[in-house]
């Protein structure tokens, strides 16, 4: 995957970029930060990204709840650069999947899901994906912080023989 240790770059995508794969980033940075792994770098994404838009309310206040810090999350456009520069690609829906794809992410794009349950050899679109809360109550925002939550925790786990010095 990466070319050494220090410099693996781990890719979050969703839609918009303002709910799902900020809490995804969000997550794996403070599960990132709590192993030490100073050497995993994560960054968050968007298929129709409004650039610079902010995190939704929802998913503001759902981080909160959880000591998380999206105030200063600005909205990223999934572009070729963006996969480029990612060494894996983990999507909340199978559309994504397909859309990192056709920007060259081949053989490093996968449903959250899939990669969460199955590894770097599973099926990458295995997996129901992660609900969308945009517009949703607030239990809406917390169900999906919560798969969220589990799956990254995951994530983090399977990627340790892959990314450990």
């Amino acid at each position: 995957m990466a070319d050494s240790p220090e410099s693996f770059r781990l890719l979050f995508v969703c839609t918009g970029n303002t709910c799902r794969s900020p809490l995804a980033e969000a997550i794996a940075r403070r599960l990132l930060a709590e192993r030490g792994w100073t050497w995993v770098a994560v960054g968050s994404a968007g298929v129709a990204a409004f650039p610079g838009e902010t995190a939704s309310d929802g998913s503001l206040d759902t981080a909160r709840r959880h000591d998380l810090d999206l105030s200063r999350h600005q909205a990223t456009r999934l572009t070729e650069t963006v996969v480029s520069a990612s060494d894996l690609i983990l999507t909340m829906s199978p559309g994504h999947v397909i859309r990192a794809i056709e920007l060259g992410g081949e053989g490093r794009s996968a449903l959250l899901t899939a990669f969460a349950e199955n590894g770097a050899d599973g099926d990458i679109l295995s997996g129901a994906g992660v609900p969308d809360p945009f517009g949703g109550n607030e239990a809406a925002y917390e169900a999906a912080y919560e798969a969220l939550d589990a799956l990254v925790s995951q994530v983090i786990n399977r990627l340790e023989p892959l990314v450990s010095p």
